[in-house]
């Protein structure tokens, strides 16, 4: 089923399309973190783009990531879209930070 919703859903232009990761509840130690101390979430992956937007000169110029990528995320930004009860956020490619390198 969450397949065939990103299928329906496609951002548009340079905008991509990121799931944040899950924030962590417990420390290397094993200490159990409450909620109002997680702090936000930087992390996502990229679950859907679009090939990218057009240039001034008219050519096409390409979104840096791809789908299954994990990226870092600015502290604030991005629009938040529900997509089968789980929040997603829409990013434009120059507001993403940078990706990880496996």
């Amino acid at each position: 089923m969450a397949g065939q919703a990103f299928r329906t859903f496609l951002p548009l232009f340079d905008q991509v399309l990121v799931k944040r990761s899950a924030a962590e509840t417990v420390t290397k130690g094993g200490i159990m973190l409450p909620e109002n101390s997680q702090g936000k979430v930087l992390q996502a992956t990229v679950v859907a783009m679009e090939s990218g937007s057009k240039g001034k000169s008219g050519e096409i110029q390409p979104v840096i990531v791809k789908v299954g990528v994990t990226v870092l995320l600015p502290e604030y930004g991005g629009t938040k879209v529900v997509l089968e009860d789980k929040d997603h956020f829409l990013f434009r490619d120059g507001d993403i930070l940078g990706k990880y390198v496996e």
